[in-house]
């Protein structure tokens, strides 16, 4: 602002104004043939060795001598109940105690009937308002409450505005990347004179771009505000004013514009405001939008999991070395801001130093951070199976095992080794789980989510298909965007209502569906957890979507062996059990989630008898479940189970 510090501008430029007030009071008194109190000073105004408000407003906005001395004249009339008394006086009415475009004319030197025209600066940009405007010339003039504190020298942003904007402080805590994109943003406009091109950010990492944007504005000498676009006004008259009073608070507050558009229906809005706002702008969005083709574009993704976990260490400081071991896997599973990983740490430091396993502490906050949000959009399945409970064959095993290995060592195979350099296709867990209802698909699930630590959604697809072309993509992108934060496993039940073989295109509605699939497809590619499909018939699967996935697991229905085995687990240990014979019960040719229904609904009727689990409570329960199936149980299935035969 000038050479001087805060507290001694403050003084200077309220010693400037005051004595201003007294040069436009003699003016007034010799008008009005009052004794004067001060001497005349002259055209120019006072002079001073520091620049004020007022000069400033002057050099901004173009003021010329006249406009310069009627806006410090209604500022005094407000100010100055002296000069106010003055004004009453030239105006012959008590009562009249403020400033007219007669009175100025009258009293100030270089006056100009057009100072007070739309197009001049004091009304273009809402210094004054024309008050009562039966008359212009006897019409009260008065000042904008905001430049009058301005010129007072207190500055801040327009109480109009602060609804709407929210100020975005630069951050010391910066993923490498990011540091990049500022530099880079900074040599761009290195050399362009203001106003500078718009600037788009566009990524997944609307934190990160908060931040970058508020570095570029800190390092040119600027504030930065966040204007979200659904907040756009929408009607013309309502644009029209925000665009005004926020170019005016762009040079009176020393800021620069973040457009944060989440929403693709919001697009329109912030491309029509960003066309008009001038000034140092920034846009940021989730994809490229068609600003300005002199515009800038750079990219904000979410940290890598290298950059996240040097962010981590920065965040935890010394509490990080209790769970340096941890820090890989925590980086890895979940993609986070910069900004959000700054809070987990703050938040969790206390966890850390008291907790005799810290490392959970710490991915217990991290699972927690997404539930909001993924809690609306899916079912959270509270994990219960683990590996013994959990009847395959073992090859089915194994590639269960290698999936649970892939996404714990991500980050070493991907980041340290390199692959994630080499190609970035083909790094994604996209995974299908294939075979009937009840084999077990959903137990899978749960079985890796327990062994990882991790939280697991069920998404229906059948309820997020959608007949309206273009909102079944939208629901998926809910989905991932929410999930993106947590690494969750996202388990998408019955897969066939989206994929099948793919149809001849004989309609827009054909060619749709097949852009829903490739977008699910992409989007689970690029997905940093894993995410799994399940169907009932793999066959009906495009082949060519199957080469996407990177794992396939088939369910088997299990084989006699396999159903003994999990007749074995299906009761709990503190389920009473008499005379159960699990060879015989195994000839029940059936999966194991009716074996699971079988076994509960025994339960139940055991229960109700008073007695335990008997084979004619089982033998009663599975009659039931083969009603419910319309497959009355053969007697080849169900012999001996009363009797030693």
């Amino acid at each position: 602002m000038s050479e001087l510090d805060t507290v001694q501008w403050m003084e200077a430029n309220q010693q400037c104004l005051i004595a201003e007030f007294e040069r436009l009071k003699a003016k007034l008194a010799s008008v009005a043939d009052l004794p004067a109190q001060v001497a005349m000073a002259s055209d120019g105004g006072l002079e001073h060795n520091f620049t004020s408000n007022i000069d400033y407003l002057t050099e901004w906005f173009g003021l010329t001598h006249f406009e310069r001395d009627l806006l410090l004249l209604c500022a005094g009339a407000e100010m100055d109940s002296a000069l106010a008394e003055l004004c009453a006086a030239i105006h012959g009415n008590s009562q009249r105690q403020y400033v007219s475009l007669g009175l100025a004319m009258n009293v100030l030197e270089q006056a100009h009937w057009s100072a007070l025209t739309p197009a001049r600066p004091l009304r273009r940009w809402r210094f004054i308002e024309v008050v009562e405007e039966t008359s212009l010339t006897h019409a009260r003039l008065r000042i904008d409450e905001r430049v009058l504190h301005f010129l007072a020298g207190v500055n801040y942003l327009d109480t109009r505005l602060q609804p709407l904007l929210s100020h975005h402080e630069a951050r010391s805590a910066m993923a490498d990347a990011h540091a990049l994109t500022v530099k880079a943003i900074l040599q761009a406009l290195e050399g362009k004179p203001a106003p500078y091109p718009p600037i788009q950010l566009v990524g997944d990492d609307a934190d990160g771009q908060k931040d970058v944007a508020a570095s570029v504005a800190d390092a040119i000498g600027l504030k930065l505000y966040g204007l979200k676009a659904e907040d756009i006004p929408a009607g013309a008259h309502e644009l029209d004013a925000f665009c005004l009073l926020w170019q005016r608070e762009s040079l009176v507050l020393g800021s620069g514009l973040l457009i944060d558009c989440a929403e693709r229906t919001h697009v329109p809005s912030a491309i029509r405001l960003a066309e008009r706002i001038g000034g140092c702008l920034f846009v940021a969005s989730s994809e490229t939008m068609d600003i300005n083709s002199s515009g800038l574009r750079f990219t904000v993704n979410k940290p890598d999991a290298m950059d996240q976990r040097r962010l981590w260490e920065q965040a935890l400081g010394a509490s990080a070395k209790r769970i340096n071991g941890a820090l890989e896997g925590v980086s890895s599973q979940f993609r986070l801001s910069a900004k959000t990983i700054s809070a987990v740490g703050e938040a969790v430091q206390a966890d850390i130093a008291t907790s005799p396993t810290p490392d959970q502490a710490l991915w217990k906050a991290c699972r927690g951070l997404s539930r909001r949000r993924l809690d609306d959009l899916a079912q959270r399945v509270k994990p219960v199976s683990l590996w013994e409970d959990l009847i395959l064959p073992e090859p089915q095993k194994a590639i269960l095992s290698q999936i649970a290995a892939h996404v714990r060592h991500r980050l070493k195979v991907c980041e340290e080794w390199g692959f994630a350099q080499k190609s970035s296709r083909g790094l994604g867990l996209s995974t299908l789980f294939a075979g009937e209802s009840g084999t077990g698909k959903t137990m899978a699930a749960e079985v890796l989510a327990n062994e990882l630590g991790l939280d697991l959604y069920r998404i229906d697809l059948s309820a997020i298909v959608n007949k309206y072309i273009g909102e079944t993509e939208k629901n998926l992108r809910r989905v991932f965007d929410a999930a993106e934060d947590s690494g969750a496993i996202l388990l998408f039940d019955e897969a066939d209502a989206l994929f099948g073989k793919r149809s001849e295109v004989k309609d827009s509605h054909d060619r749709y569906a097949n852009i829903e699939v490739s977008y699910l497809l992409q989007r689970m590619e690029s997905y940093s957890g894993l995410a799994i499909l399940t169907t009932n018939l793999k066959n009906a699967l495009d082949t060519a979507f199957q080469r996407r996935l990177r794992f396939i697991v088939q369910f088997p229905f299990p084989d006699l062996e396999q159903r003994e085995a999990i007749w074995h687990n299906v009761f709990p240990l503190t389920t009473p059990v008499d005379g159960l014979n699990y060879r015989k019960l195994a000839q029940l040719n059936v999966s194991g989630g009716n074996i699971r229904n079988i076994a509960l609904n025994a339960a139940f009727l055991a229960a109700d008898d008073g007695r335990p689990v008997g084979m004619e409570h089982l033998l009663q329960a599975a009659h039931g479940e083969g009603g419910k199936r319309e497959r009355p149980l053969s007697d080849t299935e169900t012999r001996g189970w009363l009797c030693n035969e």
